[in-house]
């Protein structure tokens, strides 16, 4: 039986062993993630066995998450499905991976759709690709960095609480100054930057700060995802600073290098769709993507 409750920071504790049980480079089930966007998918957690199960509403709308964790899946998804039943919704997974795939078709075969949901497919680099921007695809990238360099009396530093409103009020700048083609869900992201400032040590997040000319033009937020991913939730920077984004990118990574030196991937998580956005991530050249696809009963 699910036993279901609204997500609150104490479940942080018993959720992280099972996202490391797990161990998908995937942004959907850090328990950051799922803390950080309740504001907007009014979540309800719960644990069955040796996995996590996470009920999420947008646009009035229910749907669970994959239900991540070690132990059979089957039983799992079964009580799952009953659950919806009796909450007279129509039972939809989301955040199905490629690797969850096989047992999807061998639990309802044409009893199911499966449908790749490309807006929400995550970005994965190289963790020393972005540190170098070594090749030359990543020829602008450097150009744009170097003139940053010789620009600005610059600087790199970590994340800590005495920025936290220094980065707020940088962050409402950065919201003023943002074009039509930007808007879309901004809002709610950013309600989860406010929340990732309030709840940063306890969510044990890490993040930096880049300075240019005494100021903050950028920082970046993110937490670890997997035994060897690092998930960037959060990158801001004024787009009218030439390099500052290319810059803040390279440092950061530098930085988790630093902090976590397991880490061989960085996940710059998905384009939401927007074609600005998409552009922006595959001019750095994926590695990987992790494919996302949305599991509906027939």
């Amino acid at each position: 039986m699910i036993d279901l409750h609204p997500v609150t920071l104490a479940d942080k504790a018993w959720v992280d062993p099972i996202v490391l049980a797990e161990n998908s480079p995937s942004a959907d089930y850090n328990f950051g993630n799922i803390f950080l966007w309740d504001e907007t998918y009014r979540q309800q957690i719960g644990r069955l066995g040796g996995r996590m199960v996470v009920l999420l509403s947008y646009e009035h709308r229910p749907f669970f998450a994959w239900p991540v964790g070690s132990g059979d899946a089957a039983p799992v998804l079964d009580e799952m499905r009953a659950y919806a039943r009796e909450q007279g919704f129509d039972f939809v997974l989301r955040g199905v991976t490629a690797d969850h795939l096989p047992l999807v078709r061998a639990l309802w075969g044409d009893g199911c759709a499966v449908t790749p949901e490309r807006d929400l497919w995550d970005y994965l680099y190289s963790a020393e690709k972005l540190d170098t921007l070594s090749g030359k695809h990543l020829h602008g990238k450097r150009n744009h960095i170097h003139r940053f360099e010789q620009e600005y009396d610059w600087r790199f530093t970590p994340l800590t609480e005495d920025l936290f409103d220094p980065c707020r009020a940088m962050l409402d700048r950065w919201m003023e100054s943002c074009g039509e083609d930007e808007r879309d869900g901004i809002d709610d992201e950013y309600r989860a930057i406010r929340r990732a400032f309030e709840y940063y040590g306890p969510l044990g997040l890490d993040g930096g700060v880049l300075w240019a000319g005494g100021r903050i033009v950028a920082f970046s937020i993110g937490e670890m995802a997997s035994a060897d991913t690092f998930d960037a939730h959060f990158e801001k920077a004024y787009s009218d600073v030439n390099g500052a984004y290319p810059m803040i990118n390279r440092e950061f990574v530098r930085h988790i290098r630093a902090v976590h030196p397991q880490v061989q991937w960085i996940n710059r998580e998905d384009d939401t769709g927007r074609p600005s956005l998409r552009q922006s991530k595959l001019t750095y050249h994926p590695d990987r993507m992790v494919e996302k696809y949305m599991v509906e009963l027939i």
